[in-house]
């Protein structure tokens, strides 16, 4: 046999080391978990046949505690590049059958390479996480690779889009990376997140608390707001990046992919004339809004758990990407609190950095009131949705349902925070507040002069019917052209995908400067 044979039959036989990991007993124990390695993930996340590997014989670069007898090619990290639909993407998935997938110095730079050419290629970067956390062994250099990575994830950030699915332990360091990424997807009784674990909790507070309850998928996507899906599945993760990236343009320079589109523009929604209650105080589904306008009744809803009272989605018109933001009247009347406002500003900012048009559907009392909400910083955190709407750029199309008293208004997109176009149903109320409020205020004097309570009760019905009349519609609004027109609910499908066409050669740029000092 010639030397050159004996050469590529040795590639060969490194390949196969490689792509075995940590060895068969490691992928044995993580498939009796219940889990997949990182090969076996990106198998399933990209096109077949389309994955090209990064640094497959990289290891890492420590001589102590006894690491030096210790060298796995590949060092806990699969790297390179594929394509999702035919589109280029970068992916890392961290591989728990070597050293638990514990980041290395060489492991983050293997990281760092993938994140690099994504943003000089300008596609999108999947990081697939399942890691013990930092190579103790490793030290400093361990802290190095984590900060390595984060630097790259800030670069990036309104640059590429950034997904982070977590299938395993994501913990200490670690959970900075997907935490500055756009999307977080974890698995459900699998993955977890969190600073400091049950032990050190323990001994710091007393509190006695699994890794579940500590930072599991519930928690996060329910409770905290870290994680924006949770998933049963890995398989049901992969297929959910696959959608996600599906609305999303490969960078920040192009727009997002158009779809087929079947369904109708001139499609009629006969349910939308009756589906506002004529109770102002009575609820109804938001979800049901959506379904009837989008593009065959299809959408992909973000944190749909978290703060649901309000909606935040990925969904199409006419096969044009766009995200929605929609107050919900049936989950705490739609109003507006802390993390409401946090959600959906995270959300705008995502769509208005990638070209993604807001249309928003609007019905809302106002901000939640009360001192938990006021020494939590609502008004910091309501500034947060404000800032994001006025900083945006893309295609803005309101529609306004029914409520949108006081601030509430005013943030939810209007026409004086650069909406484009604001439609509002017959059913509007555009108004400082509610008719009973607003009475107390305005009458106030009157009030106090009665002594006589029926007398009392027949004035207050006949100032709130008359201020009813004056504001519970919206032709004040559109009297001073703060509403372009008021619609037939029935039509709002069309409206939406007309205006969208016509803003589809908008063009806007806020003033030059280093960055906005968004109050955080």
């Amino acid at each position: 046999m010639s030397e050159i044979q004996n050469k590529i039959n040795q590639l060969i036989e490194n390949r196969e080391t490689a792509r075995m990991g940590g060895g068969q007993k490691a992928i044995d124990k993580q498939h009796d978990k219940g889990k997949y390695t990182a090969r076996e993930r990106i198998q399933m996340l990209l096109d077949e046949g389309s994955f090209e590997e990064f640094d497959m014989f990289v290891t890492h670069r420590c001589y102590d505690f006894g690491m030096e007898k210790k060298h796995t090619f590949g060092d806990g990290v699969v790297t390179g590049y594929g394509t999702i639909g035919g589109r280029l993407v970068y992916v890392f998935a961290q591989d728990f059958t070597v050293t638990a997938g514990s980041l290395s110095l060489a492991l983050a730079d293997k990281i760092c390479k993938v994140m690099d050419m994504a943003m000089r290629n300008g596609a999108p970067c999947i990081g697939l996480n399942d890691s013990g956390g930092a190579r103790i062994q490793e030290g400093v250099n361990a802290l190095a690779g984590y900060a390595n990575i984060f630097q790259r994830n800030v670069m990036a950030s309104g640059v590429i889009p950034q997904i982070s699915a977590i299938f395993g332990p994501c913990a200490g360091g670690a959970v900075y990376s997907p935490a500055l990424t756009d999307f977080i997807i974890m698995k459900k009784n699998t993955s977890n997140m969190f600073l400091t674990g049950p032990k050190v909790v323990k001994t710091v507070t007393g509190e006695d608390v699994t890794q579940e309850q500590l930072g599991g998928a519930v928690v996060h996507t329910s409770k905290s707001g870290v994680a924006q899906f949770a998933v049963d599945t890995e398989e049901e993760g992969i297929a959910l990046i696959r959608k996600l990236l599906s609305y999303m343009p490969q960078n920040n320079m192009e727009d997002a992919p158009l779809a087929m589109c079947t369904d109708s523009i001139a499609r009629l929604e006969d349910s939308l004339n009756e589906i506002v209650p004529d109770n102002p105080n009575q609820a109804y589904d938001m979800y049901d809004v959506i379904r009837a306008i989008v593009d065959d009744g299809d959408f992909l809803e973000s944190a749909a758990t978290y703060a649901k009272n309000i909606i935040t989605c990925f969904a199409r018109f006419n096969g044009q990407s766009v995200g929605i933001i929609a107050n919900q009247p049936k989950f705490m009347a739609g109003v507006l609190d802390i993390n409401a406002s946090r959600k959906a500003a995270r959300f705008v900012r995502f769509c208005d950095a990638f070209n993604i048009p807001l249309v928003t559907l609007v019905d809302v009392p106002g901000f939640l009131p009360g001192t938990t909400q006021e020494y939590g910083g609502v008004i910091t955190h309501g500034a947060k949705l404000l800032f994001a709407y006025c900083e945006a750029t893309v295609p803005k199309v309101t529609v306004t349902l029914r409520k949108a008293y006081g601030g509430a208004y005013i943030v939810m997109s209007s026409k004086h925070i650069r909406g484009d176009i604001n439609y509002a149903w017959p059913t509007a109320e555009i108004a400082v507040m509610g008719a009973s409020g607003a009475v107390e205020v305005l009458y106030a004097k009157e009030l106090a002069a009665f002594t006589d309570p029926a007398e009392k009760a027949k004035f207050i019905e006949e100032k709130e019917t008359e201020y009813k009349n004056l504001f519970s519609n919206p032709y004040n609004a559109a009297r001073y052209g703060y509403i372009d027109d008021v619609i037939e609910p029935r039509n709002t499908r069309f409206r939406i995908i007309r205006a969208l066409q016509s803003l589809s050669t908008k063009r806007l740029q806020n003033p030059a400067k280093k960055h906005s000092n968004i109050p955080l």
